[in-house]
């Protein structure tokens, strides 16, 4: 018997299967991708919080990857990190999902402990996966336990990780949850039992909507201090020094991965669905948040005018394209939607991101500009999406013939438009 697998290998399942295989567990990683398989059985990470050398530890302390689900009938514990994209009209995909229930209705042996960490809407883990197990004619708390607990994996934070990081777990009844407590006890510092499954979904989606609703709170608050011309970077520094009641949130060219443009949407289709009226807050600050690139665009094409150039032919180059600092990870970042508008009204588009060799933009490959002061000599704009580690702010502001800073991180001194 296996301690554990868990079914998909991306950015929640690899470094869960890194952290139970650091604590001893003997771990499969289960994955649909021959391509992921392959390359974690000879030693290549495709994720940034893992390295190379992070999959060569595990693979000597036994760590496995499969793609055949009948290793699921060997485990005492599965993890479901699957894929929970919005589908059509923005309800939740749980296709992923209900493929994986079934694989481990069909394979699972009494005794084992199933968990979702998969985000979605509350009421997914007792309403749906639970009667797909039941239909099977295996019963709760008699043949198998099952709970929900939300990732929080933070992409290239380096200081959280899924150890210190307190984990939260609901189970569909106390025992279940008492199961799956046990379970993260033995590699994560300290865990959080919840009343049950839904608390658990929720308490996910309401970390993310507090976030998602007060970054569009400082992205309008950007729009109406600039044309006021209050620095709102300045403003967002004297807030932050009262110790009690606040916490600084900053304005971005738009929200980019998985969580903070996507998690909302669940709890505002729960409560559509199920009480008929809509989250409105929710759907305000997706309105804001996502207005963000046609106003960056707008921008652009300001600074333009301050130099008598029009927008149509002129050279951009956007500095980092991935949806946050540090990593590779280019889901929903904004750079895509903020390119896609440049290029519509003519401009001529180039990039440079130290993580991200490659990018395909509506069926185009650009590739990133190997001599980076060479590229800003040509651009008529330089703008920075992104403030990787690897970039000198000022230096590269002094470099261009303009610069447009959409992060906040040039000094006073830059002679740099700021968002």
């Amino acid at each position: 018997m296996k301690d554990l697998v868990v079914i998909g290998q991306g950015y929640v399942g690899l470094p869960l299967s890194r952290a139970a295989t650091r604590a001893g567990l003997s771990v499969v990683g289960l994955d649909l991708s021959s391509r992921v398989v392959t390359g974690l059985t000879e030693g290549r990470s495709h994720i940034d919080d893992v390295s190379d050398s992070d999959i060569e530890e595990m693979l000597h302390a036994g760590y496995t990857a499969s793609t055949d689900p009948s290793v699921l009938g060997h485990a005492r514990h599965i993890v479901i990190c699957v894929p929970t994209p919005l589908g059509e009209a923005g309800r939740p995909d749980l296709s992923a999902v209900e493929g994986a229930t079934r694989d481990i209705a069909a394979h699972m042996q009494s005794g084992t402990t199933v968990i979702l960490e998969s985000t979605t809407y509350p009421g997914t883990t007792e309403e749906f996966v639970l009667p797909l197990f039941e239909a099977t004619g295996k019963k709760v708390d008699d043949d198998f336990w099952l709970a929900f607990s939300p990732e929080r994996i933070d992409p290239g934070n380096p200081t959280y990780g899924l150890e210190n990081t307190p984990k939260v777990v609901g189970g569909v009844t106390q025992e279940s949850t008492s199961k799956a407590t046990d379970f993260y006890s033995t590699f994560v510092n300290s865990v959080v039992p919840v009343k049950g499954s839904r608390e658990a979904e929720t308490a996910k989606l309401l970390e993310n909507t507090y976030r998602h609703i007060n970054i569009a709170l400082v992205n309008e608050m950007a729009k109406f201090c600039h044309e006021l011309q209050i620095d709102l970077w300045n403003v967002i520094d004297a807030a932050k020094t009262k110790p009690f009641g606040f916490q600084a949130f900053y304005p971005g060219p738009g929200v980019g991965g998985h969580c903070i443009p996507i998690d909302p949407n669940y709890l505002s289709y729960q409560v559509e669905r199920s009480l008929g009226y809509p989250f409105r807050f929710v759907e305000l600050a997706e309105e804001i948040n996502n207005s963000m690139p046609k106003y960056i665009v707008e921008r652009i094409q300001d600074s333009l005018n301050i130099a008598q150039k029009p927008l149509n032919a002129s050279k951009i180059l956007l500095l980092g394209i991935a949806y946050k600092a540090n990593i590779a990870d280019q889901r929903e970042s904004p750079a895509e939607p903020i390119a896609k508008i440049l290029t519509g009204k003519g401009a001529l588009i180039s990039y440079h991101d130290p993580r991200v060799s490659t990018w395909n933009l509506e069926g185009t490959q650009y590739s990133s500009e190997t001599d980076l002061d060479q590229a800003i000599a040509e651009a008529d704009i330089v703008v920075l999406l992104q403030k990787h580690n690897e970039y000198d702010f000022d230096s590269l502001s002094e470099k261009s013939a303009l610069f447009f800073d959409t992060r906040g991180v040039t000094s006073d001194t830059s002679s740099a438009f700021k968002l």
